[in-house]
């Protein structure tokens, strides 16, 4: 996985002279646009539920939005899928008060929306300081607490969706070929086409795009950047394909259940660990997934790194698997991760080492986690997911022995004995091993793993007692 370039610049409480010189960057940006046609920029965020939200601000405002923010509720952290609101002990209510700041780094006009450019917000209160419930700023946190470790994380989201030609509220796929068949490329070439094309024009680096295994299904691969980079090119994809599906008449739908009886879509995170530097070993340094003396070349941060992953998977599920709709996914022998094992190229582990080509392993190496979806807010589960390997590098963790099998073809004496415990099978056990687990409430911090527990629960009460095909349709176009 190659670093795409970009970089997060420093998240700090905003002064008068931070203003200023935001407020200037900004207008310069908005002539830019201005030339280009653009009149106005979405400025976007990710709630707890993983729904992406927006407030627009038309070009000439930008140099203000930038300096003074975009005024927004705080209230937003606590919205369920349906747009209902529950309360926290720290968020809940009419009242309070939060500024939207664009992202100047990130800023692009958007191909699939003429007119329209993009930009992920930074939230920070009325007096200029972060936010608590900015997941965004959570994640720079966690990336910047690992590099004071001299450790760098080079991440990125494989995006699946399933196109409808249905505008209702039904699902009526798209393209009906074989799964991964050319002929489900042919069947929609021309929106396909467009899609790349936008894509590269806002400056994703695609890496691959194929079929999936389920009628109108489809997924993106993209270029590893930084963890913060990584999560706002999450939300600019999902964005444009679902722009450049309706402009093709159809529908996006990046639910982890689409329809009840049908493979659902992952939203599988790829993650290698590199030394900034080799220290007193300068042949340390580089991407500690492979030339190492350990299973299959990790090396022993590697290793740790991994096993802080596995160790926490049952609460990590609470952030990167965090819908109803999820564990209607997360069944065995679905290649959707249902198992707390890892394995060589194990596509039904939760955890997958995936090597790369031989003579290419040094850029290429890398950790997968499968059993993440689409519902997962990007900042929040990268942020989770760093926390827990950063848990490993400090105790030295060591992986379980490897998986090489379908975990569900062990009996439950042999998952015993090697180990292998399946994860979860419902949002509420997953909450509950959430909850006490003290390393990532540490990390998230208090008012963030309360929000998180009370919007789950908030939707585990909205739909209890539904059924799979109910709770595939309350979930399908909100993600």
């Amino acid at each position: 996985m190659e670093d795409s370039g970009h970089s997060a610049a420093p998240l700090g409480a905003l002064d008068g002279d931070e203003r200023a010189r935001l407020g200037a960057r900004a207008a310069e940006a908005a002539r830019r646009l201005a030339g280009q046609d653009v009149v106005a920029v979405a400025l976007t965020w990710v709630d707890v539920s993983g729904i992406t939200r927006t407030k627009t601000v038309p070009v000439a405002r930008l140099e203000h939005a930038a300096a003074w923010g975009v005024g927004m509720s705080p209230v937003f952290d606590v919205f369920l899928l349906d747009d209902s609101i529950v309360s926290g002990r720290h968020i809940g209510g009419p009242t309070g008060d939060l500024r939207l700041h664009p992202d100047l780094d990130r800023l692009v006009p958007l191909a699939a929306l003429p007119g329209w450019a993009h930009a992920p917000a930074s939230r920070y209160a009325q007096d200029g300081s972060v936010h608590p419930l900015d997941t965004r700023a959570l994640l720079r946190r966690e990336t910047e607490r690992l590099a004071e470790d001299g450790w760098g994380v080079r991440t990125a989201f494989e995006i699946e969706w399933a196109v409808s030609e249905s505008h209702g509220d039904g699902f009526a796929p798209a393209s009906h070929g074989p799964a991964y068949g050319m002929t489900r490329i042919s069947e929609l070439s021309g929106y396909l086409r467009d899609l790349l094309k936008a894509l590269d024009a806002t400056g994703v680096r695609v890496d691959q795009l194929h079929p999936e295994y389920a009628a109108g299904q489809y997924e993106v691969s993209v270029a590893a950047e930084d963890p913060v980079g990584a999560a706002d090119t999450a939300v600019l994809v999902r964005e444009t394909i679902r722009a450049v599906s309706m402009g093709h008449g159809l529908i996006a739908s990046f639910s982890p259940k689409v329809e009840a009886e049908a493979v659902g879509n992952g939203a599988h995170v790829h993650l290698s660990l590199w030394r900034h530097d080799g220290g007193e070993d300068p042949a340390a340094a580089g991407n500690a997934m492979a030339g190492g003396a350990g299973p299959y070349g990790l090396t022993p941060a590697g290793e740790a790194f991994g096993a802080g992953i596995v160790r926490r998977l049952p609460a990590l599920l609470a952030v990167g698997a965090p819908s109803v709709a999820s564990y209607l996914r997360l069944v065995p022998s679905h290649w959707a991760g249902a198992f707390a094992c890892w394995g060589l190229e194990n596509r039904e582990a939760a955890l997958r080492l995936v090597t790369g080509a031989e003579g290419e392993r040094a850029e290429a190496a890398n950790l997968e986690v499968k059993c993440f979806d689409g519902a997962a807010n990007p900042y929040l589960a990268l942020a989770a997911l760093l926390a827990a390997g950063r848990d490993g590098l400090s105790s030295g963790a060591r992986l379980p022995e490897p998986v090489d099998v379908d975990p569900a073809s062990l009996s439950e004496e042999e998952r015993d004995e090697r180990g292998v415990a399946a994860l979860p099978s419902s949002l509420g056990e997953a909450v509950a091993a959430f909850e006490a687990d003290g390393v990532l409430r540490a990390a998230l911090g208090e008012e963030v793993a309360d929000t998180v527990a009370t919007v789950r629960r908030g939707e585990i009460a909205l739909l209890d007692g539904a059924t799979p095909r109910q709770i595939a349709a309350a979930t399908r176009w909100r993600h």
